[in-house]
C-alpha cells in the first residue's frame, strides 16, 4: 500500500466518480465509524512492512517449507518491507502522519495490507503449486530483476518528490518525472508484480487489481486534477507518459 493521499489539494473539477472513491476509501481507511484516533496511518503501514519478514520466516519454518521459491519470495518480500521502514526513516511521507480511528487502521490492513501476506502464504504453504511459463532459474531472475528496479524506482521518486518540495514548491518534471508522470507508483506495482509472478496463482492478480484500479488509478487521476492548476502542465503532460514510456 503506498501513496493513497495526493499532498496537493484536488481541485472540484477532478471526475466525479475519482472524487466519490476517494471519499469511500478515506473513510474506511481513516475515519470509520469515528471516535479515538490512537494510530498514525505510517504505524499500520510500517507494522505491516516491517512484519513482513518475521512473517514470511514463521511461514517457512510453519510449514517446512525450504524450496526456492520460498527462499526467493521470503527475500524479495521481506527485504522490501525493510527497504520501505528505511524510507520511512529517512524521508517519510506526509500523507501517512495523519491519526486515524482504530477501525480505520483496522480496515487498512485487513482490506489490503494483510492481503499481500496471502501472498507469501499460497507460496509457502504448498496452495499455490506455480508451473511457471520458462525454467524456474529462468523465471526468479525475471522476478528478481523486476522487484530490484521497481524498488530503485519507487525510494528515488518519492525521494526527489520529498526533498525537491521542500526546497520549493511547484511541478516536478525532472529526474524520474522527466518521461514518467507517476514513477513511484510504476515502482510500487513492479514491486508487488514480481511478487505475483512468483507465487503465479489468481489470487493475487485478484488483489492487484483491486488496488491499481480502486486505489492507485484513483489517485493519480486526482494527483493529475490537483498538477493542471500549474500554467507549465499542459505542456508537461503532452510530452510525458502516465506510467510506462512508449506505453501509457
Amino acid at each position: 500500500m503506498s501513496h493513497s493521499n495526493p499532498s496537493t489539494s484536488v481541485p472540484q473539477s477532478a471526475p466525479a466518480w475519482a472524487l466519490g472513491m476517494r471519499r469511500i476509501t478515506d473513510y474506511l481507511s481513516q475515519d470509520c465509524l469515528g471516535g479515538p484516533r490512537p494510530w498514525k496511518a505510517a504505524w499500520v503501514i510500517n507494522f505491516q512492512k516491517a512484519g513482513t519478514f518475521v512473517f514470511m520466516a514463521c511461514l517457512m519454518w510453519f510449514y517446512q517449507n525450504h524450496s526456492p521459491a520460498a527462499w526467493v519470495y521470503q527475500a524479495l518480500h521481506g527485504s522490501y518491507g525493510l527497504v520501505w521502514i528505511l524510507k520511512d526513516l529517512a524521508f517519510p511521507d506526509p500523507n501517512w502522519q495523519k491519526k486515524v480511528t482504530i477501525l480505520g487502521g483496522i480496515n487498512s490492513f485487513l482490506f489490503v495490507l494483510g492481503w499481500y501476506w496471502v501472498f507469501g502464504w499460497l507460496l509457502i504453504s504448498g496452495t499455490a503449486q506455480p508451473e511457471y511459463p520458462l525454467p524456474d532459474f529462468a523465471w526468479f531472475a525475471l522476478c528478481i530483476t523486476l522487484c530490484l528496479l521497481g524498488c530503485v524506482i519507487m525510494i528515488a521518486a518519492d525521494a526527489q518528490k520529498f526533498f525537491t518540495l521542500r526546497v520549493k514548491r511547484g511541478l516536478i518534471t525532472d529526474g524520474l518525472h522527466r518521461y514518467v508522470r507517476h514513477p513511484n507508483y510504476l515502482g510500487e506495482m513492479m514491486i508487488y508484480g514480481s511478487l505475483a509472478l512468483l507465487v503465479w496463482h489468481w489470487i493475487p492478480v485478484v488483489v492487484l487489481a483491486w488496488v491499481w484500479l480502486g486505489v492507485f488509478a484513483v489517485n493519480m487521476v486526482l494527483k493529475e486534477a490537483s498538477m493542471s492548476r500549474y500554467p507549465e502542465w499542459a505542456a508537461y503532460k503532452k510530452r510525458t507518459w502516465w506510467l510506462l514510456p512508449l506505453v501509457l
